[in-house]
């Protein structure tokens, strides 16, 4: 056993050492996987357990002014690695038939790299979403599948930092990176409040457009098992399993969502963000004839039913209110 363990251990720092990519190993969290992995396990631990045990006795926070703030950053940071992807090669230079990695000290192959590790580190602010629903206390939202997808996801770019930061795989960061400028901005007019939902009529076809972006990765990738590529196929199939998996999420999602019978509606199991859906709401009303006072929150038709999605979702806690009056007074209750 003691022999067994010592050649797992060897064979790790060989691994380490001799087929990663040496011009990153002194960058932020490179040099070993355990600082990701420990971040992602205590990630886990506190979206399930700690994050809610915190926020059992408290009052949920009002965060509408932050979730403009903290989308409309995302939507910036995402439009500069967008934008860096483009210039480090995807913008002319690289094939997207084959591209093997360049790991020589070009100028234009670190800037690739440095590329790769923000699109890493972007990752980690996209553990942010989910502790907006948490301190809203909608922790409903904060589902197997949601904890699975942001957990795991630091750690699978990891390994693709670490071995092949470049090449053939990023265009999959490219594409996911298109659409995450796309979603925040939504989620931002979103989070405005309800006098803005005329702007995102577009949100059935954002879910399209993410589901196009799925298919296109997978094609992309599984294109090289009839191609001779100089780049790690074992890299390659992994991100294509992930295309794959994430278009049928996306699939079974759609099809609950718009399908157009709502007696079928019911908690989509697929991955997506939830807004509160004010163009369907039920419309402020003044007041009722007979002056009657009742306190109602603005409920959506869908505010309770995205309950397995992994973004950060918005809703301003807006209240209506209908004026009541007893017959013989004229005092407001």
């Amino acid at each position: 056993m003691a022999q067994l363990v010592t050649s797992v251990i060897d064979k790790y720092h060989d691994i380490l050492q001799n087929k990663s990519d040496p011009r990153v190993k002194d960058w932020a969290m490179m040099s070993s996987p355990l600082p990701t992995l420990f971040i992602c396990l205590f990630y886990a631990y506190f979206s399930r357990v700690l994050g809610p045990k915190v926020m059992e006795n408290r009052k949920p926070f009002n965060l509408r002014k932050l979730l403009i703030v903290y989308n409309l950053v995302q939507t910036l940071f995402s439009t500069w690695i967008f934008y860096e992807y483009l210039m480090s090669g995807w913008w002319g230079s690289y094939s997207f038939r084959c591209q093997p990695v360049d790991y020589s000290n070009d100028p234009m192959a670190l800037r690739m790299a440095r590329t790769c590790w923000w699109y890493y580190f972007s990752k980690f602010t996209e553990f942010f979403d989910t502790l907006f629903f948490i301190l809203r206390k909608k922790n409903s939202h904060v589902s197997t599948l949601h904890v699975i997808h942001h957990g795991c996801m630091p750690f699978s770019v990891w390994m693709g930092m670490k071995f092949a930061p470049g090449g053939h795989s990023t265009f999959f960061a490219l594409l996911n990176t298109f659409v995450h400028i796309v979603m925040y901005f939504y989620y931002m007019i979103a989070a405005l409040g309800p006098e803005y939902q005329k702007y995102i009529w577009w949100k059935k076809y954002l879910t399209a457009f993410q589901m196009t972006q799925f298919v296109a990765i997978f094609a992309h990738q599984f294109q090289l098992l009839f191609t001779e590529c100089d780049y790690p196929k074992s890299f390659m199939i992994w991100i294509a399993i992930h295309g794959l998996m994430f278009l049928f999420l996306f699939s079974d999602f759609y099809k609950v969502s718009y399908s157009g019978d709502k007696k079928k509606k019911k908690t989509p199991d697929g991955a997506c963000m939830p807004v509160e859906d004010y163009a369907n709401a039920a419309p402020l009303r003044k007041s009722d004839s007979n002056g009657t006072l009742n306190n109602t929150y603005l409920q959506s038709e869908f505010s309770d039913s995205y309950k397995a999605c992994y973004s950060n979702g918005s809703t301003k806690g807006f209240v209506t209110q209908s004026i009541e009056k007893p017959q013989n007074t004229k005092k407001i209750e």
